[in-house]
């Protein structure tokens, strides 16, 4: 059973377009239903979920958490709000696209990461191009896709390398490019050699201001993990306290 609304799925994607410098969409993400209700209550007009967080959240490391209890955790995370929920499923889990996309909408979803590495390698980017075809082709328009490319956290300094990945993903329908670890100082760059809109990773209480993030070129904002480990860190202060 299908549970995403095709109506939310084309809010979601017009929520990245007609964003003017220094007004990005910001997306908190949520790692269970309790977070997201938090920040759909606070106003966010969607939200992304963060691997790392759910997986923490789950009590599992970074990137081990099973296929089926991500998208377990993404359907408590879209029974929970109203508003529309991308989530980030790491590198597809080695589904084939179509099971993917299935599972994806099966759990509400209106959206998905997917990243360009895996075991710490790049994937060949021609490969994960025609991938991320393959998904667009069984999505339709019911899936705002977004490619996460791992250029800069796998240590491809090269600014070039990250556009010529974008502009393959772009090309095979990706919606949006997320180009994690970009240092600031090169989203200009980025801004000008890619087509479409661009996601860009925010701290939590330090570094820029997505307001100052969107003035380089961001076109969306999310934390990662960042959010679920800082509200650990408050708890953990409460904790001591008690």
């Amino acid at each position: 059973m299908v549970r995403a609304l095709p109506g939310k799925a084309e809010t979601f994607r017009a929520l990245h377009h007609g964003r003017v410098p220094g007004d990005p969409l910001v997306l908190p993400g949520p790692w269970d239903a309790a977070s997201a209700r938090v920040f759909a209550e606070a106003g966010f007009p969607a939200l992304a979920t963060p691997s790392a967080g759910v997986a923490a959240a789950l009590g599992y490391a970074d990137g081990s958490t099973p296929a089926e209890e991500m998208f377990a955790a993404v359907a408590r995370i879209t029974r929970a709000v109203d508003v529309p929920v991308s989530a980030d499923v790491e590198d597809g889990y080695g589904l084939a696209p179509k099971e993917l996309v299935e599972r994806l909408l099966e759990a509400g979803a209106v959206g998905c990461n997917l990243e360009d590495s895996r075991d710490g390698v790049l994937l060949d980017p021609r490969e994960q191009a025609e991938f991320l075809a393959e998904v667009r082709a069984a999505a339709g328009d019911r899936l705002f896709v977004n490619a996460r490319i791992d250029t800069f956290l796998r240590g491809v300094t090269d600014p070039d390398r990250t556009i010529e990945r974008a502009a393959l993903y772009v090309a095979a329908g990706a919606d949006c490019v997320y180009p994690i670890f970009a240092p600031v100082e090169v989203l200009p760059l980025l801004r000008s050699g890619i087509e479409g809109p661009i996601n860009v990773g925010a701290g939590v209480g330090d570094g820029p201001s997505p307001a100052e993030l969107g003035e380089r070129g961001a076109t969306r904002i999310t934390f990662g993990p960042g959010l679920q480990r800082a509200a650990t860190a408050a708890l953990k202060d409460i904790a001591v306290r008690l």
